[in-house]
């Protein structure tokens, strides 16, 4: 089979030729012998590379997802896993499906985390970037890429992630490098690309600029210090004006006093100056809207190059933008004894000198404030005036926003919708250029004679005395080419023709603006139909939200509670982590995890396997054609009722993106139904020896089981796969065919609802059964003579043999002599079905009233203590209300259970219920 054919889907009611014996399968299903040859062998088969071919021969209808790129640098985490999963699961649905299937794989170079790295290995070696220089740099970053780089590529293939490896792109590649220079030339030649001087949010730790959503806030404990500054001297009558600051060092490149100018107290002051303390520059007093009255005493500092509301109040009225810090956040050039002092020290000794001075008026200590921080370095940031390149976002944010009104990309769940809006619409101009070495370099060039020229990828570049602009781009500039410029734009290839508008774009709330935002305003800007309107990257936005550990908390390495998916995985599965994750999601919503979880989903996979085992010691076969429904007995029609709901159901939630209820409903429907129900039922035909009822319960469990499989495939791909291939003896899960539903007609609504109610009487007198047996201390193997009355007016007459084995009941013989009597009421309309059992032989009951009463005893002590303490106010009124619950409940379990075992006391002294 070569790479880009895929064999056509396995019809779903082909038949197969079962497995010879359960040999075929160990006796436990062990995750760690399995899954890394089953994945080879899926890479081997082609299995995941699409064709674009079949789309564009309309042989296929095309789905595609382009995997959001993970940063050369990292690791898969459990956010990563998450995110994942989903779109794992939605692929293999609908390969299954008969889709062709796109799911496009890659990486990011992270240019300031990549660069990070390399220059920590550097220090390590006494050595610098500026030492070696910008070629050997960069090469010495592609060195460690190639031999340290992309170490999540392997984690993800352990995952199970069935992505085409064979479209696999890198940021950086050539053909990504040609999209990234198109579309600046074409943002550029439009007037929506201009360098600026500009307050920029500036990482001292990076030495570069960093955009707004690369900037993290947290409330952090500072310092709110009240300078006063005097008047001119020779300035008419002198006078003072206070002023608060957080950032005392700044106040050496202050350049104006603000006042509101409809302010009475400092109206008349407007034109005035003042004497800036400790440099002696005078500053002038300006009067500005932008300044609140009511905060503070009214009047703000004004320092142009080191705010961005002081840029712009300075920038109204002229006001010199001295910038008074260096790329290192050290003071610069103030012609004071702080010069070279980095910020935070000068911070204390500027605040020393003004105290010296009198100048500190009053200090607020701690004073708890907003502080931007760099993502990547954690360094807080320095607001700096520096020039940079800018994306003028107005008209792009417009359609990216209009886009979404319009319907063209929906955003699931709606109700994050309003999160998109609130960035696209109130966005700022973007600022991409970075004070880098490693990324793409920004095409502008400058002549000798003060030329700027933007060269696109094919022009020939300028001669002699041009140089290069010496910055990179943003990251996210090129990331948000992603979803077209992987399938070869600006080419217009075969694969971009077919797939794309990508189908869906899975990622978690928290990137919507990083990413998504970014993603829309070039996919509109630069994708266009035949018609030349533009074309949205992906018709769905499925948002998801974080992993937090099991108490609810985010994770975080200070709390000790960050999770490495891979240790999961070593321990318990990929099976498990993938179904623990699924299960537990909403859409857009935050999920709790835990590893008892991910042991919980490591049993639900071994249950699965347990009953397939069970199914191919029973002989269970893959039947080849539609069975005929008078051939079936009640429960196998009843299975294959709720297996056909449970198709439906799982197809309508995937198709909503709903994993979660997807994932729960086929775990209660395997391990609630088919496992704890339908095997216990189909062991009574099983052992019948009536042979049509063999063949009919083997094909009807072949069936169920294919069923099933096929369904969890896209959750659990691998204990599946090995499950599905036993049982059927078919080449592959990946290349199956989706369920369509049932086998054989469940003839009219009426009919269907009547057997259904059927069975769910037998569950209700079998669990009343089980249950009264468990209180009377009968072992559950134990079989006990019953006679049951009822059956008929219950319509239960034909599932009696199923009762009778399923509830360990013999019928009754000619000396039969009932001990007790229990009364089940079943159905909605509340049929009475009465079971008189003969318990001789079978209760010591000498024993079990002793057992009983010792019980009962302590249900009474246990309600004692709780009285005790509920009917103390003193403890009440001041304990936390989820002691005092729990308290409560423990007091209502014990009256429960007093009830509950005086019933029984009661029933074994009158021998009736």
């Amino acid at each position: 089979m070569t790479d880009n054919a895929l064999p056509d889907a396995t019809p779903a009611t082909s038949h197969f030729a079962p497995a010879a014996s359960p040999a075929d399968l160990p006796t436990q299903y062990d995750p760690a012998a399995v899954e890394i040859p089953t994945y080879q062998r899926w890479l081997d088969a082609g299995y995941f590379t699409a064709d674009p071919a079949r789309v564009l021969s309309g042989e296929r209808k095309p789905f595609s997802i382009v995997l959001p790129p993970p940063n050369v640098t990292g690791n898969l985490h459990v956010g990563h896993a998450l995110d994942h999963t989903m779109m794992d699961i939605l692929a293999r649905w609908h390969r299954m499906s008969g889709d062709e299937v796109l799911w496009l794989p890659g990486m990011d170079h992270a240019g300031i985390a990549t660069q990070n790295v390399v220059e920590k290995q550097l220090a390590a070696e006494g050595t610098t970037r500026h030492d070696l220089g910008r070629a050997a740099f960069v090469q010495k970053v592609w060195d460690w890429k190639a031999e340290s780089g992309g170490a999540i590529l392997g984690q993800m293939k352990r995952l199970g992630d069935s992505v085409d490896w064979s479209r696999e792109r890198f940021t950086l590649d050539e053909g990504l490098s040609d999209s990234v220079q198109t579309i600046f030339k074409m943002l550029f030649d439009d007037g929506l690309i201009y360098r600026a001087n500009r307050i920029t949010n500036w990482c001292p730790g990076c030495r570069t600029a960093l955009s707004d959503i690369e900037v993290e806030h947290s409330e952090d404990s500072g310092e709110l210090v009240s300078i006063r500054y005097d008047s001119t001297p020779g300035d008419g009558e002198p006078f003072s004006l206070v002023v608060a600051t957080t950032r005392v060092e700044t106040m050496l490149g202050d350049s104006g006093i603000a006042v509101h100018p409809d302010d009475e107290r400092y109206a008349h002051l407007i034109g005035r100056t003042l004497t800036l303390p400790i440099v002696g520059r005078d500053i002038p007093i300006v009067g500005d809207d932008y300044v609140d009255p009511a905060f503070g005493t009214g009047a703000v500092k004004v320092t142009p190059a080191h705010d961005p509301n002081d840029f712009e109040i300075g920038r109204r009225h002229g006001l010199a933008e001295i910038t008074v810090l260096d790329e290192a956040a050290a003071i610069l050039g103030t012609g004071t004894a702080f010069d070279g002092m980095d910020r935070f020290s000068a911070r204390s000794a500027i605040k020393e000198e003004l105290r010296t001075q009198g100048r500190i008026v009053a200090e607020k200590v701690p004073y708890i404030h907003s502080v931007g921080h760099c993502s990547r370095s954690d360094d807080v940031i320095e607001p700096r005036l520096s020039l940079q390149w800018f994306v003028k976002v107005a008209p792009l944010a417009k359609a990216a926003a209009d886009a979404v009104r319009d319907g063209e990309t929906s955003i699931h769940p709606p109700e994050l919708g309003a999160r998109y809006f609130d960035w696209v619409d109130n966005m700022h101009d973007w600022t991409i250029s970075r004070q880098l070495w490693w990324g793409h370099r920004i095409p502008i060039w400058y002549g000798p004679d003060g030329e700027v020229e933007c060269f696109g990828p094919g022009d020939a570049k300028p001669g002699e005395g041009w140089v290069q602009d010496t910055d990179v781009l943003d990251t996210w500039f090129s990331s948000g080419l992603w979803p077209f410029s992987t399938m070869g734009w600006p080419e217009n290839t075969d694969t971009l023709k077919a797939f794309y508008p990508t189908s869906v774009l899975v990622t978690g709330y928290d990137i919507l603006f990083f990413w998504v935002a970014r993603m829309m305003m070039f996919g509109m800007y630069a994708m266009k139909d035949e018609t030349g309107k533009s074309v949205t990257p992906f018709t769905v936005v499925a948002l998801h939200g974080m992993v937090r550990d099991e108490r609810g908390r985010k994770m975080s390495k200070s709390r000790g509670n960050v999770v490495n998916p891979m240790d999961w995985i070593e321990t318990y599965g990929a099976d498990a982590v993938r179904f623990t994750l699924a299960r537990s999601s909403n859409p857009g919503a935050d999920q709790a995890t835990s590893a008892e979880w991910v042991a919980g989903s490591r049993n639900f996979c071994s249950k699965l396997f347990n009953a397939t085992r069970f199914a191919l010691m029973s002989g269970a076969v893959v039947p080849d054609m539609p069975l005929e429904r008078s051939e079936l007995s009640d429960v196998d029609q009843w299975i294959l009722l709720r297996l056909d709901s449970t198709v439906a159901a799982t197809t309508s939630l995937l198709a909503d993106f709903q994993f979660g209820k997807a994932a729960e409903g086929l775990y209660h429907f395997v391990w609630d139904e088919f496992c704890d129900w339908y095997l216990e039922f189909a062991k009574v035909a099983t052992y019948s020896g009536d042979e049509k009822a063999v063949r009919s319960t083997q094909q009807v469990l072949g069936h169920t089981l294919d069923t099933v499989l096929r369904l969890l495939h896209p959750f659990i791909p691998f204990v599946t796969e090995t499950l599905w291939t036993s049982l059927t003896g078919g080449e592959s899960l990946v290349i199956a065919a989706w369920p369509q539903g049932a086998i054989t007609e469940p003839g009219e609504s009426q009919g269907a609802e009547a057997l259904l109610d059927k069975v769910e009487k037998a569950q209700q007198l079998i669990t009343e059964v089980r249950r009264f047996r468990s209180d009377q201390g009968i072992k559950p193997s134990a079989k006990v003579p019953a006679a049951l009355t009822g059956l008929d007016s219950a319509d239960l007459l034909s599932l009696e043999p199923v009762l009778r084995s399923v509830a360990r009941l013999t019928a009754p013989d000619e000396d039969f002599m009932p001990s007790i009597s229990v009364q089940v009421v079943v159905g909605v309309t509340g049929q009475l079905v009465t079971v008189d059992i003969d318990t001789s032989g079978t209760v010591d009951l000498v024993a079990e009233k002793a057992r009983l009463e010792k019980d009962l005893a302590a249900a009474h002590k246990e309600i004692a203590d709780t009285d005790k303490k509920l009917s103390n106010t003193a403890f009440t009124d001041k304990a936390p209300e989820a002691v005092v619950a729990k308290i409560r409940g423990r007091a209502d379990r014990a009256a429960a259970d007093i009830a509950r075992i005086s019933t029984r006391l009661a029933e074994m002294a009158g021998g009736t219920v």
